[in-house]
């Protein structure tokens, strides 16, 4: 019999219902606001009234650089949120939600996978909650909001030329990318060119993930700068009188999402900032509810631990104060041969049959980008795992050979089966992530927030992805001037690169050296609390391919959605 669809696994699930998953975090009923039979929003009375529990083992998942291929992160996360519960500990999960523009392209949803996946899949994957809609209409509020302050008189004085707030939608959308504002006649508003990003890249969304409160979210809210003047001060959400009323529209959005694995782990799902311009990172709401509701609170980071688990560590856990005790490294044998250069992968083409060939020589070449990102987890003083995502065709040479790579770099590795098995299937991942937990932590930030920005950029370039060192255009360093005039200087930096390799070159696989970071742009999240330079192209609207996803989603007779995965 062929291997079951996600989807056809998710539709054959019994589910609990609400109150018994949350029985298992000791989440009193009263603290949910069900929404519809399978999710519920939890209030964030929740945070002061769990405070008084013991604190969870804070685990993040992160991953080797990633490839066409998928590591299967995600699945890894809910197979190890589950395992938990296969050797007598209670675990709570914490993830993202999916935009619905890569849903629609060509990645897919973010569930999970196998019989390791959140549920019910579908409308984790289509709205949830209607989070994102509501990210979405309180960055466009802002919008409104400024190009209104200009065409009643720009009473702030913002230099038109140097307006940094552009709008959202949350799709795949490349005509959106650059366009023109305030044609038409007199009344129609002020004409300039803008532009549009997709929703998970909007500050707002940040915001969301960072906030710790209601009332923080109003005051970074207000932090936001649209623009700047001809002096080069800078202009806020609150100074043109907008920041209000985004927090009015963001008041449920907050509230953290439940819902459940296959075998009723309780998940927490709650928003879903970009993975290159943004900290790519699930909410500090859902983790302070989280950290006191079990034994271990698992949750995720966006793309190789160079980035997303760097910026957890440094920038999530600032804004959180809470301090991870594990990390897992997830890889798989494909990853680490396609990172010895030697294969040429095209996403959603046949794989070359080199890379299915016993060879585990290969998987030793390629495990330098292994070896870099254990390194990366051990720079902040936190104790590291290798999860082996097992695929069928893998040989045991090879898994061997992934061992001896993690044991050389001092960190435990273990085989996951949990695509397959679910939870059953890493159990030994579980064990040993149990046992890194348990370990003294040393955790530290990788620098002092009152280092320059430049230090900062310098020293995640050098110390994490291996440069020799940086390269700051002159415009990037007019910008950074600006920003520490400002008073942004002791905000932490998210390098925006490309997440295809540890260095800012997608083309370089493996750990590479022997290079230099440019950096051609500096732009400033001073909501979100943080500052992004700019290594390369960064596509904040991406575009559609020539098969999307969207041509096949569909509904059948009865309504149900299919062909999604």
């Amino acid at each position: 019999m062929p291997f079951p669809s996600d989807l056809e696994i998710a539709r054959a699930a019994r589910l609990e219902p609400l109150d018994t998953v949350a029985g298992t975090m000791d989440l009193p009923r009263h603290l949910l606001e069900p929404y519809g039979d399978d999710v519920a929003k939890i209030k964030l009375d929740a945070i002061e009234a769990l405070a008084d529990r013991p604190r969870a083992k804070y685990v993040v998942v992160s991953a080797v650089t990633p490839t066409p291929l998928g590591e299967g992160k995600t699945t890894t996360t809910v197979g190890l949120g589950q395992a938990f519960s296969h050797i007598g500990k209670r675990a709570t999960i914490a993830i993202r939600q999916p935009s619905m523009g890569p849903t629609f392209g060509i990645k897919g949803g973010a569930a999970g996978g196998g019989y390791s996946q959140v549920v019910p899949m579908d409308i984790l994957n289509m709205h949830l909650t209607g989070d994102f809609h509501a990210v979405t209409a309180a960055h466009n509020m802002l919008s409104a909001v400024l190009d209104n302050h200009l065409f009643q008189g720009n009473a702030s004085g913002i230099d038109p030329h140097q307006i940094t707030w552009r709008r959202v939608i949350d799709a795949n959308d490349r005509a959106l990318r650059n366009i023109i504002v305030g044609l038409g006649g007199r009344l129609d508003g002020v004409p300039r060119q803008t532009g549009f990003d997709i929703t998970a890249a909007s500050e707002v969304m940040a915001i969301l993930a960072l906030s710790t409160s209601l009332a923080e979210m109003r005051e970074r809210l207000g932090r936001i700068v649209v623009g700047y003047r001809r002096d080069g001060t800078a202009v806020t959400a609150e100074d043109i009188r907008g920041a209000g009323a985004m927090a009015a529209i963001m008041v449920n959005a907050l509230k953290p999402n439940l819902m459940q694995t296959l075998e009723h782990t309780p998940v927490l799902v709650h928003a879903g900032p970009f993975g290159n311009i943004a900290h790519g990172n699930s909410s500090v709401v859902a983790d302070l509810i989280g950290i006191r509701s079990g034994d271990y609170l698992v949750t995720e980071a966006g793309f190789g631990a160079d980035m997303g688990a760097e910026r957890f560590f440094n920038i999530k856990c600032r804004a959180s104060g809470l301090t991870p005790d594990a990390a897992v490294v997830v890889t798989t044998v494909r990853a680490l041969k396609a990172h010895s250069g030697k294969h040429k992968i095209v996403a959603g083409k046949a794989l070359p049959p080199a890379l299915l060939a016993e060879n585990p020589d290969e998987v030793h070449e390629g495990g330098a980008n292994l070896r870099k990102q254990i390194e990366n987890i051990r720079l902040h003083g936190v104790s590291p795992v290798v999860a082996i995502n097992a695929f069928p065709d893998d040989h045991p040479s090879e898994h061997a050979a992934i061992a001896e790579i993690a044991t050389a770099a001092g960190a435990r590795a273990a085989v996951c089966t949990h695509f397959a098995e679910g939870g059953k299937g890493a159990t030994e991942l579980a064990e040993a992530v149990a046992e890194a937990a348990d370990e003294p932590s040393d955790f530290h930030f990788l620098y002092p927030a009152e280092a320059s920005l430049r230090e900062k950029i310098e020293i995640v370039a050098k110390q994490v992805y291996g440069a020799d060192g940086v390269d700051i255009a002159p415009a990037a360093a007019t910008s950074l001037d600006v920003y520490e005039r400002n008073g942004f200087g002791e905000l932490p930096v998210c390098i925006a690169k490309t997440h295809l390799s540890i260095s800012s070159d997608a083309s370089l696989k493996g750990a590479p050296t022997g290079w230099r970071m440019p950096v051609r742009e500096v732009r400033a999240s001073v909501g979100a609390g943080f500052i992004y330079p700019l290594c390369g192209e960064m596509r904040t609207m991406p575009g559609l391919g020539s098969n999307p996803a969207a041509h096949e989603i569909d509904i059948d007779a009865a309504g149900n959605i299919v062909n999604l995965s």
